[in-house]
């Protein structure tokens, strides 16, 4: 099956290089024994194996639960970008080119062993010529040439799946691929790193116990990042943080309360708040790596406080509305299914003290309400899912005492009580009093306008009957198996009338214009009775 791929894959390919690509990406799915059937852990070990394109399109699809499972989108969440470690040679040749000097002109010492290397780059602790100890972010080599092939090769192959399917729910890859690399070319330019940490910075310059590491602007360059060394302990490093005296419980409640501030007031959140990314230094919440930033509009931040509101006052219709306004409807959505469905996940939280409810799992069942009702989202309010569910699960680890959710509800209180105000509340009353005024006026007007339509025959009324679709569409599914079996029987007949004749030219003294037509109703009818049995 894997050896047909290739063979109805032309259209795909372009180049030889094209198509040593796609041999490679056909052996790994062969040595995974893809025909053996999908799992989560096999999609995730297939797309390591495919490399770094492949293992960022699996983060960016792991923050997307409205396209996949939720344990699919679990699995891929543990995709790592670890990968082999480049030779030291390496490393000092892309810092000279870079820098079109000699490295010991900028640098005293590299450190010959890396702190991480990960796909797209690798880390070198170094100290500058002035004694300053700082962390070098080396871009590989050709990184940025591999990966635009590859999403060039997965665009075509999207197209070619949209072309052979004729499902409606096949996955949109097209704007999948176009958000990860999106994400990628982010990641991949390190002055656009450099400007998150600094807008960062300045958004929290307020938080006192809130820092990110400061950055050597004069070396930093698009392909290699220099900041300062952070010397302190990980956040889930609990025995090295209470050696060090520190609360631990009183850091996990800093640690929410910055990150619903991240979320709720700035509208600028550190996408991979995973605990690798957060260390402690005298006393200080650091995040580090924010290469991923994730950003809420004014309209995506209203939705989210709506839902929270609505799920404190068990007010159903309130959630529905928040539900639809956090992304655009596909399709024709039904509302009455949906609200049925919301006021069943309404139920679950009832009589449930707020205290313990985990936000991750409210958000990701609001992920999957979006998703099978096919309501697209965008990118910001992926990442905030994501986000939301990486922090809970950090703060759980790590502090399982302070409660992510209280902390997002006061956080979204503060907010409102910040910005409300009473003159502008009174003078929106004003406005909105004057108006209703004004339409309560019109209204006898208004009826009686319906009155004399009604009388005079013109009243239209415009009904949406509600769950009628699947009855129509199967109408529609009989009336063309109905067209089909008139069609197959008139070219049965018309056939036939045919080889009685002596009409040319002829094949075995049967008309050809015959044969066709016996022919094209064989397909029909083959099609005919497929169709009736696959949907009996």
């Amino acid at each position: 099956m894997l050896g047909n791929l290739l063979k109805n894959a032309n259209p795909i390919l372009d180049d030889s290089g094209s198509t040593k690509r796609l041999r490679e990406m056909i052996r790994v799915l062969r040595n995974r024994e893809l025909v053996r059937g999908i799992t989560p852990v096999k999609i995730r070990q297939i797309l390591e194996d495919l490399g770094p394109t492949f293992v960022k399109l699996g983060q960016v699809m792991s923050m997307r639960p409205d396209f996949l499972p939720q344990e699919y989108c679990d699995e891929l969440m543990k995709l790592q970008s670890e990968a082999k470690p480049l030779p030291f040679e390496t490393i000092k040749e892309i810092v000279e080119s870079e820098y079109r000097r000699r490295w010991a002109q900028v640098f005293s010492s590299i450190d010959e062993e890396a702190l991480g290397s990960a796909s797209i780059a690798q880390v070198h602790r170094a100290i500058l010529i002035n004694g300053e100890r700082v962390v070098i972010k080396v871009q590989r080599p050709g990184i940025y040439d591999v990966m635009s092939k590859d999403i060039v090769l997965l665009k075509r192959a999207a197209t070619l799946l949209r072309v052979l399917s004729n499902s409606r729910d096949v996955i949109d890859f097209d704007m999948i691929l176009n958000e990860m690399w999106e994400v990628a070319k982010q990641e991949m330019d390190f002055l656009m790193e450099a400007d998150h940490i600094d807008e960062f910075r300045h958004l929290n310059a307020d938080v006192e116990y809130v820092s990110c590491p400061q950055v050597n602007r004069h070396l930093t360059t698009q392909r290699i990042l220099v900041m300062e060394y952070i010397e302190g302990v990980r956040l889930d490093d609990l025995e090295s943080i209470k050696a060090r005296g520190y609360d631990v419980v009183r850091l996990g409640q800093l640690l929410g309360e910055n990150y619903v501030k991240q979320i709720v007031e700035d509208g600028y959140f550190h996408a991979d708040p995973h605990p690798g990314n957060i260390w402690i230094r005298n006393g200080k919440i650091v995040w580090l790596d924010l290469g991923m930033m994730g950003r809420l509009s004014n309209k995506d931040r209203a939705a989210i406080r709506k839902a929270i509101f609505a799920l404190m006052n068990h007010d159903t219709f309130e959630m529905k509305a928040a539900v639809l306004s956090l992304g655009i409807a596909k399709g024709r959505i039904d509302h009455t299914r949906l609200y049925e469905d919301i006021d069943v996940l309404m139920g679950q939280y009832s009589d449930m003290d707020f205290s313990t409810l985990q936000m991750g799992t409210l958000t990701r069942q609001i992920m999957n309400i979006l998703r099978t009702y096919h309501i697209g989202i965008a990118p910001g309010i992926s990442m905030f899912a994501r986000g939301v569910m990486t922090i809970e699960g950090v703060m759980h680890i790590c502090c399982p005492q302070v409660s992510f959710v209280e902390i997002f509800a006061n956080g979204l209180k503060l907010d409102f009580q910040k910005n409300f105000n009473w003159r502008e509340e009174i003078e929106k009353a004003k406005r909105e009093g004057y108006i209703l005024m004004r339409k309560s006026l019109q209204l006898p007007e208004q009826i009686s306008d319906i009155l004399k339509m009604t009388m005079s025959g013109q009243t239209k009324v415009n009904l949406d009957l509600t769950g009628s679709e699947e009855p129509l569409h199967r109408m529609d599914h009989m009336i063309n198996k109905l067209i089909i079996g008139i069609i197959s029987s008139a070219l049965l007949l018309g056939s036939s009338v045919i080889c009685t004749t002596h009409m040319t030219p002829q094949i075995m003294e049967i008309p050809i214009l015959g044969v066709f037509g016996y022919l094209a109703a064989l397909i029909l009818c083959g099609r005919l009775l497929w169709s009736i049995m696959k949907h009996k």
